[in-house]
């Protein structure tokens, strides 16, 4: 076990540490990379159900009256539109059009008429830059921005079985909870939020509930996950996940030198009718055919393409890779990475260096893994 010390921990650090689980710096928190085998928990997210602790994830409070208005001036997807308990996946660029943060944002309106207003879930090893980056941009407007982070704990789980397991001891019938909305109830008869969302590929449910009470609700779903084949999965198999459901990781596909129409996640932009930072920058992008852009690639052989490999169409050097494994899905290695788009097609043929030998690659759409419906 390493030497965490200095380490930030989440509410549920002395359960991993007691359950055998190999921890490792991650932005700053001592975080569990993983229990038993990489393999091992990624299937058990795939055939039934994994447990994820996602405490290390920022969690932000934007209220006050001009909390919309605010939000709208600094995000790509607008918010103006959003219902209550809804959820959306956004993303915070900065003046050229670099990704400052891919977060997800909540309209928040509690049953009994208190807190009203926005979450924000950002990344971890964002939280500072995006609380810094909030303040700077608050100006003139009405606005409190109040990091939440620590009073909170944050827990996913994930799998085709998850939301059998997670109903159990969630007082809301969760099979009727839409895709990317989220409700007040209780869990394991703590007061939480449960959202309908996730980063695996996998149906399933994040949970935010007071830090006090995570070890019961954690506890409570380990009991009925592992029976069924489930359990606690750490950050490898996380990634691995992730990775096979072509979802971008931030510092990977997503980072300040990359525009959102490069990673190919313009879905998250919407540029009609409103203005916000950064939007000149990407609709100056759309046009632009000479950047690199994100694709799939499927490799031949065993053995797995890693961060910075180089992408070689014939002999031109076209790109480079940002994420690889070794998929314990398809069993085959498979990358993301960016590449000139003129060899960006899928099915064009391409290779990549490891360790000095050109292994054959194909373009491939993205995501690799799709659930079924």
């Amino acid at each position: 076990m390493n030497d965490d010390s200095q380490l930030l921990q989440t509410p549920l650090h002395g359960w991993h540490v007691a359950h055998g689980g190999r921890m490792v710096d991650f932005a700053g928190w001592s975080m569990p990379v993983q229990y038993s085998s990489i393999v091992e928990e990624h299937q058990a997210t795939r055939k039934a159900a994994g447990l994820f602790d996602i405490s290390h994830m920022g969690r932000l409070i934007i209220d006050g009256p001009d909390a919309q208005r605010f939000l709208d001036s600094l995000l790509t997807r607008r918010i103006d539109d959003m219902t209550p308990g809804q959820v959306r996946y956004s993303l915070v660029c900065n003046e050229t059009g670099g990704v400052l943060d891919d977060i997800l944002v909540y309209q928040i309106q509690l049953p009994e008429g208190g807190l009203s207003g926005y979450g924000l879930v950002v990344n971890a090893s964002n939280r500072t830059k995006i609380i810094s980056w909030l303040n700077q941009r608050r100006g003139s407007f009405d606005v409190g921005i109040d990091d939440k982070t620590t009073e909170y704990a944050m827990i996913s789980i994930q799998g085709p079985r998850a939301i059998e397991v997670l109903d159990a001891i969630c007082d809301h019938e969760l099979t009727s909870l839409r895709y990317y909305f989220g409700v007040m109830t209780r869990v394991a008869a703590f007061r939480s939020f449960v959202s309908r969302t996730g980063y695996t590929g996998e149906d399933g449910c994040e949970i935010i509930c007071d830090a006090a009470d995570a070890g019961i609700i954690w506890t409570r779903l380990i009991e009925r996950a592992e029976p069924l084949g489930g359990g606690p999965v750490g950050l490898a198999a996380r990634d691995t996940l992730r990775l096979e459901a072509g979802m971008p990781l931030y510092g990977h596909e997503l980072s300040e030198q990359i525009n959102p129409v490069q990673a190919d996640v313009s879905f998250a932009v919407n540029l009609r009718n409103r203005e916000f930072v950064g939007r000149e920058a990407i609709v100056k992008a759309q046009k632009d055919e000479q950047q690199s852009v994100r694709v799939g690639l499927q490799l031949e052989g065993k053995r797995p393409a890693r961060e910075g490999a180089v992408i070689l169409h014939g002999d031109e050097a076209v790109g480079a890779v940002t994420s690889g494994t070794f998929s314990p899905t398809f069993e085959r290695p498979i990358a993301m990475g960016f590449v000139k788009q003129t060899a960006s097609a899928p099915g064009t043929p391409l290779a990549v260096d490891i360790r000095g030998q050109h292994h054959p690659a194909q373009v491939v759409p993205l995501p690799f893994y799709q659930r079924g419906k």
